[in-house]
């Protein structure tokens, strides 16, 4: 029988759950890249023009667009985000955070069920992945959209601890799309 812990909702947090502080710390980290990419991307290629008008992403090659300073930032988020998804536990923030501020802190007062924070770093890549597509289609103003909405996302999390993306799973969750419900014990 696998340890758990039960909530007053009847929902069970698997055993090795995740300290929320570690979370808040790496949305922190994710949330200054993030608004570093916005900067890139208003000054940078995805929003500039030509003096006659016209974007200058549509002149310019896949090669150029790829090149742009704020879409190799941007990939690296993406990078980040999808470790985050498909190995949490060596994920470079959670690690930085074990090893260098959790020893200095006491223990939580309580750990987080780890599947909506994945499933919120796989949004996370949804929407930077989006910008990346439509930066390389050429489509003006989409990186620094998609960088600004996933930074929103970060900073709220970190400042508040109101994770946009945990609160999608759970909405998902309750409708049964995501997750299962596992039964109180008798």
């Amino acid at each position: 029988m696998s340890a758990e812990t039960l909530h007053a909702d009847g929902l069970a947090t698997p055993a090795g759950g995740v300290d929320p502080r570690g979370l808040r710390f790496a949305a922190g980290i994710t949330a200054l890249l993030l608004l570093l990419d916005v900067l890139l991307g208003l000054t940078g290629l995805s929003t500039a023009q030509a003096a006659d008008g016209t974007w200058l992403i549509a002149q310019a090659s896949i090669a150029e667009r790829v090149a742009d300073p704020a879409f190799l930032l941007l990939l690296v988020t993406a990078l980040l985000f999808l470790w985050g998804v498909l190995s949490p536990r060596t994920a470079p923030w959670g690690v930085l955070y074990r090893k260098a501020v959790q020893p200095r802190l006491a223990p939580p007062a309580e750990l987080e069920d780890p599947r909506p924070p994945r499933f919120a770093q796989g949004v996370g890549l949804f929407v930077v992945a989006i910008g990346l597509v439509l930066q390389i289609a050429g489509v003006p103003w989409a990186l620094p959209i998609a960088a600004g909405a996933a930074f929103v996302a970060a900073f709220l999390n970190a400042a508040f601890g109101l994770c946009l993306g945990c609160q999608l799973y759970l909405l998902l969750q309750r409708i049964g799309l995501v997750g299962r419900r596992r039964p109180l014990a008798a």
